[in-house]
């Protein structure tokens, strides 16, 4: 084995579990495309993480696998978090603004999905924690 490989090798369990969380997701969103799940994840958790004080951010994130942490915190600045968007429909607003219309779920049916994902990933306790940060328009998302 090549040292390229070995150091490679290292990264297969965080790879397995990014490569399981997706694979429910597309099954949860009905779709092959394993680019349209990462959208979906990347902007629902975009959008989720926005709305929590940065410690609650933090606790979510330390359940998440390496590499979908990575993109949870891609572009994310605490200083100014959390937003409150109090209605559903800018919370969705955010969403769709990374998403690809042509090609990706609805907002709603994005962030639903992957909520439901999170739900089954994330610990009940942590789950109720991020709820709770949530304005009731927003949590009537998630199962």
């Amino acid at each position: 084995m090549t040292a390229q490989a070995k150091r490679l090798e290292s990264f297969m369990p965080t790879f397995q579990k990014t490569d399981a969380w997706l694979e429910d997701l597309m099954r949860e969103l009905g779709t092959e495309q394993p680019a349209v799940a990462y959208r979906a994840l990347r902007a629902s958790l975009h959008a989720l993480r926005d709305q929590l004080l940065p410690t609650e951010a933090a606790h979510l994130a330390a359940q998440l696998p390496m590499l979908i942490r990575g993109l949870y915190y891609e572009g994310w600045h605490p200083a100014d978090k959390p937003r409150r968007e109090r209605k559903l429909e800018d919370f969705l607003l955010l969403v769709s603004q990374e998403l690809m219309p042509e090609t990706d779920p609805p907002p709603r049916d994005a962030a639903q999905a992957v909520f439901r994902l999170l739900q089954q990933r994330v610990s009940e306790g942590e789950i109720r924690d991020v709820c709770q940060m949530l304005p009731e328009d927003i949590r009537s998302l998630w199962p």
